[in-house]
């Protein structure tokens, strides 16, 4: 792979990422994109990180298969941000049940 081809890629992987926090945002969830190797990260909440390549996101269901336990993944297309957000909000909702907010990080965000 070319350098350009590279450079390309994480350009691709950068905007789909982007474009996912901006949805995420109009949600109300706050969301930071990190970005390297090609590939770009929205890190949204404890064990929801979705990762983009600029064609798809893709992030841990919160589920192993039964069969050999390996984690199960969903994914949606890049070329639609808002659907993918609205998506991942159902598991941002399922996690902050589970992990809230600690009582220092809660008052220093109010």
């Amino acid at each position: 792979m070319t350098r350009d081809a590279v450079t390309t890629k994480a350009a691709h992987s950068f905007y789909a990422a982007e474009r996912l926090h901006a949805a995420l945002d109009d949600l109300g969830i706050a969301a930071d994109v990190h970005t390297g190797y090609g590939i770009a990260l929205v890190s949204v909440w404890v064990d929801l990180v979705v990762w983009s390549d600029g064609h798809l996101y893709w992030w841990w269901s919160g589920r192993r298969s039964r069969q050999r336990g390996r984690w199960l993944y969903l994914v949606h297309s890049a070329d639609d941000p808002a659907a993918a957000a609205r998506r991942v909000a159902v598991r941002y909702g399922q996690l902050r049940e589970c992990h809230p907010l600690s009582a220092l990080i809660a008052e220093i965000a109010s």
